[in-house]
C-alpha cells in the first residue's frame, strides 16, 4: 500500500453487514454515490478489473481515484483521466483484501451505460466489484477466494440473482474483466460454498 493513499478505516469487528457496508472489508467512503430509485431491485452483481496506472498493482492509486484524491500530474496516464469521478462498491486487491467505497444500500458510479436482463442503467439495481488487475490478464487465487466470499455475503444480504462482467453490460465500450478471468472457476466456487442463491452467469462463449 503507497504512503500517499489515503488513511482507511479497518473494522474487523462489526457486524457482518450494517447500513449496507460489509463488516469484513476495510472502509474507505467515496462521494462519489447517490441514492438508488425507488423501488429499485438490487439483484445484479458486476465484475470489472483495474489498476493504476495500467498493470501496476499495490500503488494506492484507485483508491485515490475512488475518493478523488488522485494526483493527475503523478502519471502520464492519468492525463487521459482527469477529472473522473467513479467509484465501485468493493476493489479487491492481488492479495485478497477487500475495500469498500460506497454502502451496497446506494448506487455507485461504476457501471455508467450499460443493459442487462432487459434493463438498462445498471448502476440503479447493481453492486460494482473491482478486481485488481488488467483486462486480459489472469488473476490471483485469493482475488477468487473473496470474490465467492464477498458474492456469498451480498447473497445473504441482497436478492441478487444475476452476475456479469463490465464487458457484458457494456459490450464494445468496456472489455472488463476480459478473457483472463475465469468464469467458471468462480461458478464452481459458489456452488461450492452452498447456500440458497442460484447464480445467473452469462452465456459462455
Amino acid at each position: 500500500m503507497s504512503d500517499t493513499a489515503p488513511l482507511a478505516q479497518n473494522l474487523p469487528q462489526q457486524p457482518a453487514w450494517q447500513a449496507g457496508w460489509y463488516g469484513a472489508a476495510r472502509h474507505l467512503a467515496s462521494p462519489n454515490f447517490g441514492p438508488r430509485p425507488e423501488q429499485a431491485r438490487i439483484d445484479l452483481v458486476v465484475i470489472h478489473s483495474i489498476s493504476l496506472p495500467p498493470g501496476q498493482y499495490g500503488t494506492g492509486a484507485v483508491q485515490q481515484l475512488f475518493t478523488n484524491q488522485l494526483d493527475w500530474d503523478a502519471h502520464p496516464y492519468y492525463q487521459g483521466i482527469r477529472g473522473l469521478e467513479v467509484s465501485s462498491h468493493f476493489f479487491v486487491t492481488r492479495q485478497g483484501e477487500i475495500w469498500q467505497f460506497v454502502s451496497c444500500d446506494d448506487r455507485a458510479w461504476h457501471a455508467g451505460v450499460s443493459q442487462w436482463r432487459g434493463r438498462d442503467r445498471c448502476n440503479d439495481d447493481s453492486i460494482g466489484i473491482e478486481l485488481e488487475g488488467l483486462e486480459g490478464l489472469s488473476f490471483e487465487a485469493p482475488q477468487y477466494q473473496a470474490l465467492q466470499q464477498l458474492c456469498s455475503a451480498i447473497a445473504a444480504q441482497y436478492p441478487v440473482q444475476y452476475i456479469a462482467g463490465h464487458e457484458h453490460i457494456a459490450p464494445g465500450r468496456k472489455q472488463d474483466p476480459g478473457p483472463g478471468f475465469d468464469w467458471q472457476r468462480l461458478q464452481q466456487q459458489l456452488g461450492s460454498a452452498g447456500g440458497t442463491r442460484s447464480w445467473e452467469f452469462p452465456p459462455r462463449a
